[in-house]
């Protein structure tokens, strides 16, 4: 990605400290099992280690450090029965989910050849889970469960924990980055505007505001042949041109998209959200002309591009891109009766991640219902499943998340230069459109190849809004 960002993971054990005196062998046993776990959390990923904790003030410590570092999320390995006031001091003043791993040593017991320090070092599954979920609901924390075995391994619970840790990276990329909106939204579209100020309180996400003036201006000052040269080429390499295309006919293409690249750098720019009403005359309808194609090499490489000034919805893009490694631009477009299936896409800038084939870009003379023509890109979605996300609001500012999943269809598209979608979902075409919109979405959502609602929840439970899942 053009602006990388890191999560930052808490993690620590707990075990109760009466029982170390009575039974010396659980100490190396205990260090052992720890180090072993943190191997298992992917190294994708910042660890903040806290340390086995045995006691308040070693919980107190733990807390301390995470605070410091402003964790993501907290992961709590339980080796052993252990009282709640050994875990809360160590997440009492966090606003993160605490994700309790009640991992067990062995399989199975061996009955008759099981004295007490080995049931309670290796085969303890944990009677204390419950009362640390019932502390942490008490504290108001949000929380979650992953048990397992470690004998053999258990690629369940490695699943899991990667998959949380893809959901804290949605949380660091918001802190750490910013937004940029550029003009303002598309005109009379009320379910995208925002309030930026609640959009930071709520979602940690800062809005640079730019003017169209300054980034006309852009990419005067790129003068590096090589650097151009290279785009241009990754610019072919990415789209099919129709009509054909060489290096000198992208070459003003390429210098913008060199000029954003480093625009986004210094800016620290994750997100994008852009609507352009003026009269494309110019250095504007150059700019113009070029700046699906141009977004959409910025997509490629990790930044949420949204037309029409769309906030919400470029963080839906973030997020699936972040989780799944691709996140593309839609909307409701048609309804095929005869086939019950949704044709869902949009016009502008998309992901190439999410193209089975190379993309193609053509010019058009009207962007419809826009300012000017230039180049469109069509997309070409993975057939298989598919998850939709939005982001939308109520009427007291929070924000919530709308998530379905389905099923792309080979089949005929339309072919005036939108990437669409067709998409079987198992509750009908007719009953899909009455639950989404019933839910009160934003008329765009994000999309991306696979199944993600598992990982959309974590996401949600970590930003603490509620999602409606429409369908899976």
């Amino acid at each position: 990605m053009l602006v990388e960002t890191k999560a930052r993971i808490g993690v620590f054990a707990i075990a109760l400290g009466a029982y170390l005196p009575q039974f010396p062998s659980l100490v190396p046993e205990f260090e052992a099992q720890y180090a072993d776990f943190k191997t298992r959390i992917p190294d994708s990923v910042e660890l903040i280690d806290g340390g086995i904790v045995t006691t308040k003030e070693k919980a107190m410590e733990a807390g301390d450090k995470f605070r410091a570092a402003d964790v993501d999320l907290v992961i709590l390995q339980l080796l052993t029965y252990a009282t709640s006031y050994n875990m809360l001091p160590a997440v009492r003043d966090l606003d993160v989910p605490v994700v309790l791993v009640n991992l067990q040593k062995k399989k199975a017991p061996d009955y008759p050849n099981t004295d007490t320090a080995t049931w309670l070092g290796e085969l303890y599954a944990c009677g204390a889970v419950g009362e640390m979920v019932a502390d942490l609901e008490r504290a108001g924390k949000r929380h979650a469960v992953i048990t397992g075995v470690v004998e053999g391994g258990d690629p369940q619970v490695d699943a899991e924990l990667a998959d949380w840790c893809r959901a804290a990276q949605v949380r660091r990329r918001f802190r750490d980055t910013n937004l940029a909106q550029i003009g303002r939204p598309y005109p009379g579209m009320m379910d995208l505007y925002i309030d930026e100020t609640n959009l930071y309180h709520r979602m940690w996400l800062y809005t640079k505001q730019f003017d169209w003036e300054k980034l006309w201006a852009i990419a005067d000052d790129i003068t590096d042949e090589a650097a151009i040269r290279a785009k241009a080429q990754e610019i072919l390499d990415t789209f099919e041109i129709e009509g054909g295309a060489t290096v000198e006919t992208v070459w003003e293409m390429a210098k913008y998209v060199v000029a954003f690249e480093a625009w986004v750098k210094e800016e620290k720019i994750a997100f994008i959200a852009s609507h352009y009403d003026g009269f494309a005359q110019g250095k504007a309808g150059v700019l113009d002309s070029m700046l699906i194609p141009a977004f959409s090499m910025l997509i490629k490489q990790g930044v949420a591009c949204a037309v029409e000034g769309d906030i919400k919805v470029s963080m839906a893009m973030s997020i699936l891109k972040t989780v799944s490694g691709m996140g593309q631009l839609g909307e409701m477009y048609s309804i095929d009766f005869n086939e019950d299936i949704c044709i869902i896409g949009h016009s502008g800038s998309g992901d190439a991640d999410i193209s089975a084939k190379k993309p193609t870009m053509k010019i058009v003379p009207v962007f419809h219902g826009k300012t000017g023509g230039g180049y469109l890109t069509q997309f070409y979605p993975h057939l298989g499943p598919v998850t939709y996300l939005g982001i939308t609001q109520d009427r007291d500012g929070n924000f919530k998340f709308v998530a379905a999943e389905g099923v792309n269809e080979d089949g005929p598209i339309f072919t005036f230069g939108d990437t669409n979608m067709r998409t079987r979902f198992t509750c009908g075409a007719r009953e899909f459109c009455n639950r989404w919109s019933e839910a009160g979405p934003t008329h765009h959502m994000a999309a991306a190849s696979g199944r993600h609602i598992d990982t959309i929840l974590k996401v949600a439970k970590i930003f603490n809004v509620p999602v409606d899942v429409i369908t899976r």
